[in-house]
């Protein structure tokens, strides 16, 4: 049986003040995440919240970044409508890479064998050239190889390997570097 009013935060560091994370929250709310907001303006809004953010990066409307300070993302990548960073713990983006629509990347969980559901949270790599498909999700711990290819609607819960594409069902292979 799960003891959840045992729960607590233990052990996570959010990396920045109660009020500073509630700006953050009301800039993403109500600017960031919105159509009329300005790509580069995005990428400067990630800035003034201490992500490191490369030149030529592209981010999309509706995608989500919890805590800003705690997303580096390389030179000239792509962030698609809908992605959700869910970086409880750092999350790095390398260049080159393509996060597609509704992706997400999920640094945090709970463990299931602690009756107090206490976090079991790590951070997540996308390595330069890799691709996260469609609805694809990359879950706490993994990184994701150069020029690796997490397929649309893939769970991916161990590392990808460099020019591997895992699919939706699970299956890996090998792919050619692109050209």
């Amino acid at each position: 049986m799960r003891d959840l009013p045992a729960f607590t935060l233990a052990g996570y560091d959010k990396g920045r003040g109660l009020l500073t994370q509630a700006l953050w929250f009301a800039v993403m709310n109500t600017l960031f995440m919105s159509w009329f907001c300005p790509p580069r303006l995005r990428v400067a809004l990630l800035r003034a919240f201490g992500a490191k953010i490369g030149e030529g990066v592209l981010i999309r409307h509706r995608v989500r970044v919890l805590w800003p300070w705690k997303l580096t993302v390389g030179d000239h990548a792509w962030i698609g409508e809908g992605v959700w960073l869910l970086n409880l713990e750092p999350v790095t983006i390398g260049s080159h890479v393509c996060l597609s629509q509704e992706a997400m990347l999920c640094t945090g969980s709970h463990d299931h064998r602690a009756a107090d559901f206490r976090y079991r949270n790590a951070p997540v790599t996308v390595e330069d050239g890799a691709w996260v498909a469609v609805r694809a999700t990359v879950l706490a711990g993994v990184t994701v190889g150069r020029c690796a290819v997490a397929g649309a609607g893939a769970v991916v819960h161990q590392d990808l390997p460099a020019l591997t594409l895992q699919t939706q069902d699970g299956r890996r292979r090998p792919v050619e570097e692109p050209k």
